[in-house]
């Protein structure tokens, strides 16, 4: 779901701006949530913990947006901070899709 972001280089980046800042972090975000495995969910800490992880991702997002609100409002950063959003919303209802089937 993630995959997108599991393949950018990190190092080559740089950021010349705030917004390419800004960019670089909601980038970061989505490559870390590449690595959650939601068909490893099997026990109900299994789920909390993605739970957990999506619900961080998002605040994550929130934060970089307030923080670069006062910089010129940017389609790049509002674009991608809105998919990680609707990516993240996908996944937490496919985490508790698992709800039936979680062992406990």
């Amino acid at each position: 779901m993630f995959s997108a972001y599991s393949s950018i280089d990190y190092h080559s980046m740089r950021a010349s701006t705030p917004a390419d800042a800004a960019a670089k972090r909601l980038d970061g975000i989505g490559h870390v949530l590449s690595d959650l495995d939601l068909s490893a969910i099997q026990t109900q800490g299994d789920m909390t913990r993605a739970l957990w992880t999506l619900d961080a991702a998002a605040k994550c997002i929130r934060a970089v947006l307030a923080e670069f609100r006062a910089q010129p409002a940017t389609d790049q950063l509002v674009r991608k901070s809105r998919y990680l959003i609707e990516l993240i919303e996908q996944a937490r209802g496919e985490v508790l899709n698992y709800r039936g089937t979680v062992v406990a």
